[in-house]
């Protein structure tokens, strides 16, 4: 049975970054991943690389749009979350994850984040604690401890 959580790749420039992201997938059991906008798409050589044949266990979506991909989402009922840091971002270890939530996971471009209209079209902005002087993480590393942390909620 997959995890109801979907993955959103917003302009995610680096196609090694979109395989490890479908092998996270895989290894995590999610629904689905949506590739938006610039976002590499399979077959690719880059993908496969670090994807490992994942490209072929995870169901995976296109949309050229955010404003498509959103209302995607909403239509099948995801409640969306932009991982980026704002002013209003709630730090992911505070986050309530609910229980029977669909939830759509949006991470952003490796140097703008997350695009304003998913930010806009988002439930919130959930944040990855970090500690050092760059307060940024890999978008791949970023969605794998988000990830983790959604799925390890429903083990409990």
């Amino acid at each position: 049975t997959k995890n109801p959580i979907v993955i959103v790749l917003d302009n995610v420039r680096s196609a090694m970054n979109v395989g490890s992201v479908f092998r996270t997938s895989d290894g995590f059991l999610i629904e689905e991943i949506i590739l938006v906008g610039i976002t590499a798409q399979p077959p690719n050589r880059e993908i496969q690389k670090s994807a490992l044949g994942a490209t072929e266990t995870v169901e995976w979506k296109y949309f050229s749009t955010s404003e498509d991909c959103i209302q995607y989402l909403k239509e099948k009922k995801y409640t969306i979350l932009s991982i980026e840091q704002s002013d209003h971002s709630t730090m992911l270890n505070e986050f309530k994850i609910e229980e029977n939530m669909q939830y759509a996971l949006v991470f952003g471009n490796e140097v703008d984040g997350v695009s304003y209209d998913f930010i806009n079209g988002s439930v919130a902005c959930i944040e990855v604690p970090q500690f050092g002087t760059k307060h940024s993480l890999n978008i791949a590393v970023c969605a794998g401890i988000v990830t983790w942390h959604f799925v390890s909620a429903n083990l409990e």
